[in-house]
């Protein structure tokens, strides 16, 4: 999201506004809403609708959709596809940030390397933004449970010989890879509406602590993009224009120019790509290419990476004030948990500077602004 607010708009407010961020969105493992109690059938609307539902029952508005893949609806969701156990695990979640490398970030644009893109994108040097990175929480998780054991099976009827059972498959037109695809559909429907939700109570945040209307504000959504998703596309192979199922696990979405895809707005500079790095360094707004669109499927990387474990972050960090070493880096951090916060240390991932410039220098997405966090809530 990007706002109306300089970096000194909002200098000495920052603890304030990370502590009623931490507040307003519930974080960690197992969180859920109180205030928020959904029936069977509202849940199965959220699950076709997605972020529509969201907008609907007045979380945001119409003009964020504008700026959702899918415009933040995966069509063919069905809910029936959904175990029991999945629904329960989703009903009281939607709405929260979640644990691990999932976070709600306020920085500020530091650098810009394409300003006539940039400008497209609404973005300038020391503005204020917000990065959310959430997905569809235990929903999600308990989809994906159930299915590995259906895949399994399929594997073996269907005589797919694997290298490894995690990459376990069947078939798309099998009875098994269609129910998978309208049971992930629902998946991603959930997390649309999530990310919109909390994008909502970001918005009241800030207007909570600021004291600013939205008019002043003007919390905008630039994009919400989807990783760790198989998606129905279309694309050249071999000279011909053929369907098929792009699976991007840790990747996201790089669509060129002009692509129909694209949001309007946005057709003349190709696809806003979403890069974030960790707690302590810095993220990326990129935009896709058609490079992209004839080397990769459209398709780039979708962040920094971890070169460690979460046990090996918390053995590491075993002895340092991790949030005062943020603090002394003018970064205030705010988790769930002490373990929260050691897991994601810096040290933990890569530098997304490198991974940045290689899928920079590569063509398949390339540099628009680097944002620095001022401000992070953790899960």
């Amino acid at each position: 999201m990007r706002s109306g607010l300089s970096r000194k708009d909002i200098q000495g407010r920052m603890k304030d506004l990370v502590d009623t961020l931490f507040i307003n969105i519930p974080s960690g493992v197992g969180s859920h809403r109180k205030d928020l109690k959904l029936n069977r059938e509202e849940q199965r609307q959220v699950l076709k609708k997605g972020a529509r539902w969201a907008v609907e029952k007045g979380f945001g508005t119409a003009k964020d959709i504008e700026h959702i893949e899918e415009l933040g609806c995966i069509e063919g969701a069905d809910p029936d596809r959904v175990s029991e156990r999945a629904m329960e695990r989703g009903r009281a979640q939607l709405g929260t940030l979640g644990s691990g490398n999932h976070f709600v970030e306020v920085g500020y644009v530091a650098e810009v390397f394409d300003n006539d893109v940039a400008r497209v994108l609404g973005l300038w040097k020391d503005q204020v933004t917000v990065l959310v990175h959430t997905g569809s929480r235990g929903f999600g998780h308990q989809v994906c449970d159930d299915y590995i054991r259906v895949m399994m099976d399929a594997a073996r009827k269907y005589r797919i010989e694997l290298p490894d059972p995690q990459l376990c498959c069947a078939p798309i037109s099998s009875p098994e890879g269609s129910r998978y695809l309208e049971a992930m559909a629902c998946a991603a429907n959930y997390a649309f509406t999530n990310r919109q939700m909390i994008s909502h109570w970001v918005r009241e945040t800030f207007e909570q602590v600021l004291q600013k209307s939205p008019r002043d504000l003007k919390l905008d959504l630039v994009y919400d993009v989807c990783h760790n998703i198989a998606k129905i596309e279309t694309h050249m192979v071999s000279g011909e224009k053929k369907k098929l199922c792009v699976h991007r696990k840790g990747a996201t979405r790089a669509f060129s120019p002009d692509h129909r895809d694209i949001p309007e707005d946005y057709r003349s500079i190709g696809q806003p790509v979403l890069i974030p790095g960790d707690m302590g360094r810095c993220s990326y707004v990129l935009i896709g290419t058609e490079r992209a669109m004839k080397e990769t499927f459209g398709s780039t990387c979708h962040g920094a990476g971890r070169v460690m474990s979460r046990h090996q972050a918390i053995k590491m960090a075993k002895g340092r004030a991790v949030v005062r070493e943020m603090e002394d880096k003018g970064i205030i951090v705010k988790g769930a948990s002490r373990g929260t916060i050691e897991e994601e240390i810096p040290d933990a991932y890569k530098d997304v500077n490198d991974v940045v410039n290689v899928v920079h220098h590569a063509g398949i997405s390339l540099k628009v602004v680097k944002l620095v966090p001022m401000g992070v809530i953790k899960g």
